[in-house]
């Protein structure tokens, strides 16, 4: 399982490798290149999923549905 993501600002197009809690999601994320409050898109349990090179680790272990349930 991985645990690191690069996440990519669909603003700016600023990508930062970020750690990803394994524990809870994570809804908010502030792009340190503009400053834009990224969410998650419709569909999408939170912004590793929607932005990240990489799903966050509950979709990785057990699909997409497997998220925040």
């Amino acid at each position: 399982m991985q645990l690191e993501s690069i996440l990519t600002c669909p603003r700016c197009n600023h990508q930062s490798d970020e750690q990803m809690p394994t524990d809870a999601c994570q809804f908010l994320y502030i792009c340190k290149g503009c400053g834009e409050r990224l969410k998650p898109l419709a569909g999408d349990c939170c912004v590793f999923c929607s932005y990240g090179s990489v799903p966050c680790p509950p979709v990785q272990e057990s699909g997409k549905g497997a998220c925040c349930s």
